[in-house]
């Protein structure tokens, strides 16, 4: 059994001195490493032990997926809200697996039951609960946004650089479907080059809520579901009052909890343009238009511009992000109809109709225009005369090895390496988190990639770790010595 004290221990050598500013530059995912006697042995097998932490709604998709590749063995389910009807399917198949209900406890008595975590969870407990994993050994697949805050990236990818003997990747599934191996082979084939601008869209009605722009303060307390265990879900979140307004989905439409649309969907939209482009951190966030600004949720529709610099013989490309239901981008001459893709996974808010522009992707070239969409789709020229004219020099799309379960299985097993580890995901994620100050402060905003600071807002800095520490008996996680 592995002690609070040996986590502790762990922590403090991986995780002490990080600074802010101050972390050294990260390894490339594809730097290869040294087979360990660990991995050795884990080529050799079949099924990887999996911890499932968060088990209903998302949590129950995550573990249907991978228990539909063959090659999980379920030794723990965790969920502070074990007692809650979102849970009773998972726990169901599984009636003589080791339960949980705080995370840190699974790992603390737990520890030798498995190899690897899944975990589907609150944006804002992703951060503890990986950290607690790669400080005891775990590989650990996390569903995206990979972070809430700025700062948290940085120190999860410091610790992933140093455990590279473990397995991290990234929920954005679409990372391991057919646009990502399209996007590789026509950059490579130079089909896709000199990009300067993207406009990126989220303009359908999911993930979003209609709370009151005028409240004056956070919700008022409500009974607490029973046997939820409230402290845990809060984690290191200053103290909140239960409220339904918080629970089942709700938490994203939250500062305090979630990424809004931004964080959800970027994930999904902006993975392959910001990896094979090598964009990294912007120079400038600027909050173009928001709807319902408020000091406590997420708008009903924001506008956000992103400018990065040129990149080796890349040009600047300017990213502008558009949600909410009202807010729809301009498009080119000849974008045609929106297409849908198949595979995004429902949610437990029900199916919600399609927008007159599904979520995607318009990406412009000095010589051409892609139309994509989200997830795993893939990108098409337009107009359509163009396309047909390019038709007879496009490469051809390798299929995809394994899906994002099974690669990030392989990987455990040293058979593979994720595709969206954390040392890649994590920036991306940071572009996510600079957008939010944004939307959070209504500014424009500007950004030193090097000192990784704000040069015009020093409220904006504040909340590259949040702007609050963490709650008592949660600093371990972040500052350790």
């Amino acid at each position: 059994m592995t002690s609070r004290r040996h986590f502790l221990k762990t922590m403090g050598a991986s995780v002490a001195g990080l600074a802010l500013g101050g972390v050294p530059a990260l390894a490339s995912a594809a730097t290869p490493n040294l087979m360990t006697s660990r991995e050795t042995a884990d080529a050799k097998k079949d099924k990887v032990k999996v911890a499932f932490i968060g088990i209903g709604n998302r949590g129950e998709q995550d573990f249907e997926d991978f228990l539909n590749t063959g090659m999980v063995e379920v030794t723990a389910l965790c969920d502070v809200d074990l007692d809650g009807k979102q849970c009773q399917k998972v726990l169901g198949q599984y009636l003589k697996v080791k339960r949980y209900r705080d995370f840190r406890e699974l790992f603390e008595k737990g520890a030798n039951d498995f190899e690897a975590v899944v975990a589907a969870v609150p944006d804002h407990i992703h951060f503890p609960i990986a950290m607690m994993a790669l400080a005891h050994g775990k590989h650990i697949y996390l569903e995206k946004p990979m972070v809430r805050t700025f700062h948290e990236a940085e120190l999860l990818m410091q610790m992933a650089r140093r455990h590279p003997e473990l397995a991290t990747q990234v929920g954005n599934q679409g990372h391991s479907e057919a646009n990502y191996f399209q996007f590789k082979a026509w950059q490579e084939a130079g089909i896709i080059k000199d990009v300067t601008a993207v406009t990126a869209h989220m303009n359908n009605s999911r993930r979003w809520h209609r709370f009151d722009p005028n409240i004056k303060h956070l919700p008022d307390a409500e009974p607490l579901p029973a046997g939820m265990d409230w402290d845990t879900w809060l984690g290191a979140s200053q103290w909140h009052d239960y409220s339904e307004k918080y629970h089942q989905g709700e938490w994203r439409s939250w500062y305090d909890f979630g990424m809004g649309a931004l964080g959800d969907w970027g994930a999904h939209i902006l993975d392959t343009v910001h990896e094979f482009l090598n964009l990294g951190l912007p120079y400038e966030v600027t909050l173009l238009n928001q709807k319902a600004h408020n000091d406590f949720f997420f708008p009903y529709s924001s506008t956000i511009l992103f400018r990065f610099g040129a990149r080796g013989n890349m040009p600047p490309v300017d990213i502008t992000w558009y949600d909410g239901l009202d807010n729809l981008p301009p498009l080119p001459a000849g974008y045609g109809g929106s297409e849908y893709n198949a595979n995004i996974p429902s949610t437990n808010q029900g199916d919600t109709p399609r927008a007159k522009i599904n979520p995607g992707k318009i990406i412009y070239t000095r010589d051409l225009i892609f139309k994509g969409g989200s997830h795993g789709s893939t990108l098409s020229i337009i107009p359509e005369e163009k396309a047909r004219e390019m038709l007879s020099r496009l490469p051809e799309v390798p299929k995809s090895p394994s899906n994002h379960q099974q690669n990030f299985l392989l990987a455990c097993m040293g058979r593979e390496k994720t595709r969206s580890p954390f040392e890649i995901n994590g920036v991306l994620s940071q572009v996510f988190c600079l957008g939010v100050i944004a939307q959070r402060l209504n500014a424009q905003l500007f950004f030193d990639p090097r000192t990784k600071q704000f040069t015009n807002n020093a409220f904006a800095n504040a909340l590259l770790a949040g702007g609050l520490p963490p709650r008592k008996g949660w600093e371990e996680f972040y500052s350790l010595k």
